[in-house]
C-alpha cells in the first residue's frame, strides 16, 4: 500500500485509475486492457508529478523529507557498498542502534560508512530511537573516525535525523559534550569526508557528522538548526505556523546551495526518492565516485585545510567579510570589538596599577 502526502491527492487519483486499467479483471469479469488509455493516464501522471514536485513549498519539502517510504541509511549501505563490517560500542557506556557504523568497500576502495538510521516500521523505529543519537552513538563514531584517519580511509556519512536525543539519560551522559567532540573530531581529520543529507538534517545531531569536506543533499531533503514546528513554537508560540517557519529557515537544498552551506544537490526522481529507489541509488553512487576520485589528487594537508576554510567561509561571502583571502589560516583579523575590549583591559590595568602605587606611597608616608 502506497503512502500519499496531503498535497498528492490528484496523483493518488491518477494512480488509482491507472491500477484499475492495468487490472484485466473488473467487477464484470474479464475485460480487455485498454493500452491507449493506460498510456494517456501514465503521461498525465508523469506531468502531474513533475509539476507538483517542481513547485514544492518549504513545508511540503519537509513532508517529503520525512516520508515513511523514503530510502533510509540502511538501504544505501546495503546496496552501495560491499563487505560491510558493522562495528559497535563506544568503549565507555554501550551501543547506540540509531547509528550504523562499519568499514566496507566502495568500488574496491576501503571506506568507513556511518549512517543515522530511523527504521522502516514501528518496531524498528523504536529500536533505532527514530534516528535520534545518544552520546554513546557520537562517541562510537568518534572512535571509528579516528581509526579511519589512522589508516588513511575516507569517511562517508548518511545524515537522517530529527536531532540528537534530548532525554534525561542522554543529557546526564554528556550529550552536548559528545556532539562538540564529534564536530571537533570531524574538523581535525586528514582523510576525505563526505556527508549526504538523505532525509532530515536536524540541528547539532546532524552537523556532528556533517562537518565534512563535501556536504551533499538529496533534492528533497532538509537541513536546519531546528524543526519548523520547533521554530514556530519558539517564535510565535504556535506550532501550526510551521509553514511560515519553514519559509524563513531556508532549509531546502536549493536555498542551502545558494547560501553555500552545502556543496552539491543530488537529483531525485519525479515524485521523490521513494518512487524510484534504483534511480536515486545510481545518482548517489555516481556522485560519490566522482568526489572520491577528486580527493585522490589531494594531500592530507590540502584535505584538512580545504575543510577548515570551507566552514570559515560560511556567511562571510554574503557581506560579512570583503576579502576571502584572509581565510587562508585560522589567524583571522581581530574585530573592532576585540580591539575595544583589549584597550579597555589595558586602561583598567593602568588605573589599577596607579591606585596600587599611590596606596603604597601613602602607606609608607
Amino acid at each position: 500500500m502506497k503512502n500519499y502526502l496531503n498535497f498528492e491527492s490528484d496523483i493518488k487519483n491518477l494512480e488509482d485509475e491507472l491500477d484499475k486499467l492495468k487490472d484485466p479483471y473488473n467487477q464484470s469479469g474479464l475485460s480487455e486492457v485498454d493500452t491507449q488509455k493506460i498510456s494517456q493516464i501514465q503521461n498525465e501522471l508523469d506531468e502531474k508529478l513533475k509539476m507538483v514536485y517542481a513547485n514544492l513549498d518549504p513545508w511540503q519539502t519537509t513532508m517529503v523529507a520525512r516520508h515513511e517510504d523514503r530510502p533510509k541509511s540502511k538501504f544505501f549501505i546495503d546496496n552501495l557498498f560491499e563487505d560491510f563490517i558493522p562495528l559497535s560500542g563506544d568503549r565507555f557506556y554501550g551501543e547506540d542502534l540509531s547509528v550504523l557504523c562499519g568499514f566496507a568497500k566502495f568500488n574496491g576502495l576501503s571506506v568507513l560508512v556511518i549512517g543515522q538510521e530511523k527504521g522502516e516500521d514501528l518496531d524498528s523505529r523504536i529500536k533505532r530511537n527514530f534516528g535520534m543519537m545518544r552520546p554513546e552513538g557520537y562517541r562510537k563514531t568518534i572512535r571509528l573516525m579516528q581509526l579511519a584517519d589512522k589508516f588513511n580511509i575516507p569517511i562517508i556519512s548518511f545524515i537522517d535525523t530529527p536531532g540528537a536525543y534530548p532525554g534525561v539519560g542522554a543529557e546526564e551522559r554528556g550529550q552536548a559534550e559528545a556532539i562538540a567532540k564529534s564536530i571537533e573530531c570531524c574538523m581535525k581529520l586528514k582523510v576525505p569526508t563526505i556527508a549526504i543529507v538523505i532525509g532530515e538534517g536536524g540541528s547539532g545531531g546532524a552537523i556532528a557528522l556533517a562537518s565534512s569536506n563535501k556536504v551533499l543533499m538529496l533534492e528533497n531533503a532538509i537541513y536546519s538548526v531546528i524543526s519548523p514546528e520547533g521554530c514556530a513554537t519558539i517564535l510565535w508560540r504556535d506550532p501550526k505556523k510551521m509553514l511560515d517557519a519553514a519559509k524563513a529557515m531556508k532549509l531546502s537544498a536549493k536555498d542551502l546551495l545558494e547560501l553555500e552551506i552545502i556543496d552539491e544537490i543530488i537529483p531525485e526522481p519525479s515524485g521523490g526518492a521513494h518512487r524510484d529507489k534504483d534511480l536515486i541509488l545510481e545518482n548517489v553512487r555516481n556522485i560519490l565516485n566522482q568526489n572520491l576520485e577528486n580527493f585522490k589528487q589531494m594531500s592530507p594537508e590540502e584535505i584538512f585545510n580545504g575543510r577548515k576554510n570551507k566552514f570559515l567561509r560560511i556567511g562571510r561571502s554574503k557581506g560579512f567579510m570583503s576579502n576571502l583571502n584572509e581565510l587562508s589560516s585560522l589567524n583571522l583579523e581581530k574585530s573592532n570589538l576585540n580591539h575595544f575590549l583589549k584597550s579597555k583591559k589595558i586602561f583598567v590595568a593602568g588605573v589599577g596599577l596607579t591606585i596600587f602605587v599611590i596606596g603604597l606611597i601613602l602607606f609608607f608616608l
